[in-house]
């Protein structure tokens, strides 16, 4: 039992560990292969309580900790990254800016369809300009009278797509009467006339998880659908990504530790020169990187969560943790594929997919290049 864990913690683990090899193991070589995203595992993930382990029990939610949060995806990314980047998205990008800025009638209104799972949420952050530079947004929106006027698009923005999103939290550029530009957000619902999303097909990982361009030509959404206040974007933006790391960091060690036990399992059983390749030093010895790459991430990424859970500044350890999770995700899945040999570069191997599907993680939630750039600002 690992020190920085409840008992709690660990039912969880074996609770949501249990669900992922039942439910979502068996379809996921399928539902990447096919590109296809699944309203089925998504309400069953809904109805198991995980869109919803870190919201209060008053909207939906099951009102656990970050760190239980944490574990959940972790577990889910060690069978599935395409499933836990849905729940990532949906969970730390959709429902935390709306629980944490929102008035009490949009909790209300959003917040218990979207624990159940029957209905999704996502970011609308990234443009062709704005990525990285968050404040090159071009999307617009311009107040006329009792309504928001939203032109602009906005692209690479996960479960906007889908046959049960409700709607996206928009990153915006109003202008305020001093004629300065700043961002907003404001939430706009899937079915508002003027706002189109279209799913992105041909991604080399997530291939299950859905991704979408939006676009907006006039759409007209009730000046009540501001989120928090008018100007405050930026901040709220930045303070949802410190919490967004942690959740992709956890994908990132959820992968690597599947893709190491794929590996030590491989090696274990496979036979070359009379014994198992696993006491062959060279093989034995990759396998001990990953063990203790593995513990260092765990540890490192259970620290942080624990800081943001009792109220202390966790953007420095969040950065940290995202890094270095997503940097051994690759190291310990292209390793893992090595051990495998030639059976790790065919599409029914498993390896194959987790090699893959780590690729983002050095990309989305801050680039590796980014979060260098926020440690050393910290230092």
């Amino acid at each position: 039992m690992n020190p920085l864990l409840t008992e709690q913690h660990e039912a969880l683990r074996r609770e949501i560990r249990e669900f992922a090899e039942r439910e979502i193991a068996p379809k996921a070589a399928m539902l990447d292969e096919n590109e296809e995203f699944s309203v089925e595992l998504t309400h069953k993930m809904g109805n198991a309580g995980i869109l919803g382990l870190n919201m209060p029990k008053e909207y939906g939610g099951r009102g656990l900790d970050t760190l239980s949060y944490i574990i959940a995806v972790e577990e889910l990314a060690r069978i599935d990254s395409s499933q836990a980047a849905t729940v990532v998205a949906h969970n730390s990008l959709g429902l935390v800016p709306i629980l944490d800025y929102g008035t009490e009638e949009q909790k209300m209104k959003y917040l218990p369809q979207l624990t159940t799972g029957q209905k999704l949420w996502g970011f609308g952050l990234t443009e062709e300009n704005a990525g990285s530079d968050a404040l090159g947004t071009e999307t617009t929106a311009v107040r006329d009278g009792d309504h928001w006027v939203i032109n602009g698009a906005k692209r690479f923005i996960t479960n906007a797509s889908t046959p049960i999103t409700l709607g996206v939290t928009l990153q915006v550029k109003t202008t305020e009467e001093s004629g300065q530009s700043r961002l907003t957000t404001i939430l706009v619902e899937r079915d508002t006339p003027g706002f189109k999303a279209e799913r992105m097909l041909g991604k080399m990982m997530w291939r299950a998880a859905d991704t979408a361009k939006l676009t907006f030509d006039n759409c007209r959404v009730p000046y009540t659908n501001l989120l928090g206040k008018e100007g405050q974007g930026a901040k709220y933006m930045l303070k949802t990504l410190d919490g967004g790391r942690l959740s992709v960091a956890a994908m990132g060690l959820g992968l690597a530790q599947g893709a190491y036990e794929l590996a030590h399992k491989h090696a274990k059983t496979r036979v070359q020169f009379g014994k198992p390749i696993i006491r062959n030093q060279a093989i034995s010895f990759k396998l001990a990187d990953m063990d203790m790459k593995l513990e260092l991430a765990r540890n490192t990424l259970y620290k942080a969560c624990i800081l943001k859970d009792r109220g202390y500044s966790y953007t420095r350890e969040a950065a940290i943790a995202k890094l270095y999770t997503s940097e051994i995700a690759r190291e310990i899945a292209d390793e893992a594929v090595q051990i495998f040999g030639g059976s790790g570069l065919f599409k029914n191997n498993p390896v194959e997919r987790f090699y893959r599907d780590q690729r983002l993680l050095q990309i989305g939630e801050g680039t590796s290049e980014i979060l260098r750039l926020v440690i050393s600002r910290l230092l």
